[in-house]
């Protein structure tokens, strides 16, 4: 993105809108306002569009706390309808108050009833030259074509694993705020891509702790399984031993986790032992902890691909199986009784090496 629009202002052929779109919580809204920053950078020496900030323009701190009166933002959920679209068009011809552009910034776009959409069509093919539109969208299949054709699109990924676990240890040492790794780790997985969730769940785990952020607090917060259990209910399970892990399956149950979660965790150590299987340097990611890496290596020296790949296919049948059960544990025990007794299965290759066989046998008796 950076290098596309540091190319544009170079050139001067800057995009009249733009659409950026990505799941929530990543930033589409602060990234619009940088652009919009970017588009209106003005200090002593620089006056015109640029990336390169060096130090606060002019118009930048009103723009970042989203009160410059030339920087309009809207939220497109709360104003669907084409009367909404017309007072944005009428006021378009007004030239900047002091900004270089005026620009308009509009959350949610995909909200915007399809009268709202034609209303915007005529303005984005020929808007007025100091006007610029900045849309972001969570949905972008629901924003008719006829408007992305007319915008330059960024799609914004969602943050990795890794760099919220290193935002939020930076946000904590800030703080002088005491932690288990582990526990970070455990809240950037829940934040599932989004900084903004992680934040927030971050700051519930401050809120809870005492003395600092435990694994403990952390995982009765996030209402998961303890992942030592859930390792061993694993254990028990490729082992075929199913009386085992239904007592260990209930004695979760027992102390509060929900049954769903038993079989999301065991599906992602399972993923985590597959990828271990394929690529062993996997073992000494900080992604997961030194106890999970261990034990995952552990087990991926002794279960074939064949047997992973299929007891991840029965968990996720496991899963959408509960969803429509109105009793959740006895669904779980269950699946856990299909996975303990998977172990018995012949692979497809021992199948096709038995049927060979026998034919093999039928013709030397023939």
């Amino acid at each position: 993105m950076i290098k596309t629009l540091n190319n544009a202002f170079k050139l001067g052929r800057i995009a009249q809108s733009y659409m950026l779109s990505g799941t929530r919580g990543i930033g589409k809204t602060t990234t619009a306002r940088i652009i919009a920053r970017s588009l209106n950078y003005k200090t002593d020496h620089i006056d015109y569009p640029t990336v390169k900030f060096s130090g606060f323009g002019e118009h930048c701190q009103a723009i970042i706390q989203g009160s410059h009166v030339d920087v309009v933002e809207l939220d497109a959920a709360s104003h669907t309808s084409i009367d909404d679209v017309r007072e944005i068009i009428d006021q378009i011809y007004y030239k900047p108050f002091s900004a270089r552009f005026k620009v308009y910034i509009m959350d949610e776009v995909q909200m915007l009833s399809t009268s709202a959409f034609n209303g915007l069509l005529k303005t984005l093919e020929e808007p007025p030259p100091h006007v610029k539109f900045i849309f972001a969208t969570t949905e972008i299949r629901k924003v008719p074509m006829t408007v992305l054709s007319r915008c330059q699109r960024f799609d914004l990924h969602r943050i990795s694993i890794k760099d919220l676990i290193e935002l939020f240890t930076k946000i904590l040492h800030r703080e002088s705020i005491k932690f288990d790794h582990e526990a970070v780790v455990m809240i950037a997985r829940a934040s599932e891509g989004s900084a903004r969730d992680g934040l927030s769940l971050l700051d519930q785990a401050i809120a809870q702790c005492e003395d600092k952020i435990a694994v403990s607090s952390v995982r009765l917060m996030l209402a998961l399984a303890d992942r030592n259990r859930i390792m061993d209910l694993f254990e028990y399970l490729i082992k075929g031993d199913v009386v085992n892990a239904l007592q260990e399956f209930s004695s979760q149950y027992d102390s509060g986790v929900n049954p769903s979660v038993v079989l999301h965790d065991l599906a992602d150590f399972t993923h985590l032992v597959t990828r271990i299987k394929y690529i062993p340097e996997m073992a000494d990611t900080l992604l997961y902890s030194e106890a999970e890496n261990s034990r995952a290596l552990e087990y991926s020296k002794v279960v074939s691909v064949t047997f992973l790949s299929r007891f991840w296919q029965m968990i996720l049948k496991g899963i959408a199986e509960i969803e429509g059960f109105s009793h959740p544990m006895e669904a779980v025990e269950m699946v856990l009784i299909r996975l303990a007794h998977s172990v018995q299965l012949p692979s497809p290759e021992e199948i096709a090496h038995h049927i060979v066989a026998e034919k093999k046998k039928k013709n030397l008796m023939n």
